[in-house]
């Protein structure tokens, strides 16, 4: 028998990505490949992402792991912690929370409106091991990548980032120079790209905003990718494209992505949404679960 059954859930969304809040603080898990992808088809469950709670350690709230919705697991997701911070926040009543990952420690506050949260993404990396690429790049700020023909092709030259993932960002001056839906699979899994990358066309509209299409790597085309948001505005600083206090709008709207001297966190803010609550049944779990 599956150790999530009855199990509580919340079904969230930031900026329409779908988001699952698993809590097993009081115990199951960790999820299985199988059962993210069986939760991911469901009705009640569907996901983009799928965050489950453990048990926090060193003053942490919780202990977070990360699938997508094709049962991999990742170490990042920026739309999702906001969800979870939202959640813990409303159990807690405080104002604040802390969430332990595979990538770090991540702060979260709530911001001035009821629904929005700002989390502190950490600082982002450009080094080519730590992206990672598979071969070296002395300069990670436009790397040799391209999709069309050698001599006029259609986008070139990405920045590439790693804010907790990795993501390539090519700029455009048009959204629909290329369908991401038939070139992000190819891109997502480059042989440049050994854990494979999310892959972002960045549009900038003024030095203090950016429009953004996202391929999520193990998810697809999304309404809105947290992360590569912080990507997209800290390689738009990092080029000289933008300033380091940005908007970023996706599809489903926009995000605040600050980028703090000093210390060079990338604080992200938008919002968090509750679509509706329940546990886990036997029907939603895969049959051999």
């Amino acid at each position: 028998m599956s150790t999530l059954l009855d199990r509580p859930f919340l079904k969230m969304n930031g900026l329409g990505n779908e988001i699952l809040v698993l809590d097993l603080r009081a115990g199951g898990g960790p999820v299985t490949a199988d059962e993210a992808r069986a939760l991911a088809r469901g009705r009640d469950t569907r996901f983009d992402q799928l965050m489950a709670l453990h048990p926090g350690r060193g003053g942490a709230d919780a202990f977070m792991r990360i699938y997508n919705a094709d049962g991999s697991e990742v170490s990042a997701c920026g739309n999702g912690t906001r969800c979870v911070a939202w959640a813990l926040m409303r159990e807690s009543g405080r104002g604040e929370a802390l969430l332990e990952t595979a990538a770090g420690p991540l702060a979260c506050s709530a911001g001035d409106a009821p629904d929005q949260i700002t989390v502190d993404m950490g600082a982002p990396r450009f080094g080519w091991t730590d992206i990672p690429l598979a071969e070296e790049f002395a300069d990670t700020r436009a790397i040799e990548l391209q999709v069309g023909p050698i001599d006029a092709p259609l986008i070139h030259s990405p920045s590439v980032a790693n804010v907790g993932n990795p993501h390539a960002i090519f700029w455009v001056d048009d959204l629909n120079v290329v369908d991401l839906r038939r070139v992000g699979p190819m891109l997502e899994n480059h042989p440049i790209f050994p854990e494979r990358a999310n892959i972002s066309l960045a549009k900038v509209t003024s030095k203090s905003a950016l429009t953004l299409k996202v391929w999520e790597r193990g998810a697809g085309l999304t309404l809105a990718c947290g992360t590569a948001a912080c990507a997209a505005a800290v390689s738009a600083a990092r080029t000289r494209r933008t300033g380091r206090d940005v908007v970023v709008t996706l599809p489903g709207g926009p995000l605040r992505i600050v980028w703090r001297e000093g210390d060079d966190h990338i604080l992200m803010t938008g919002p968090a949404t509750l679509e509706h609550e329940g546990v886990i049944r036997a029907d939603m779990l895969p049959v051999a679960a």
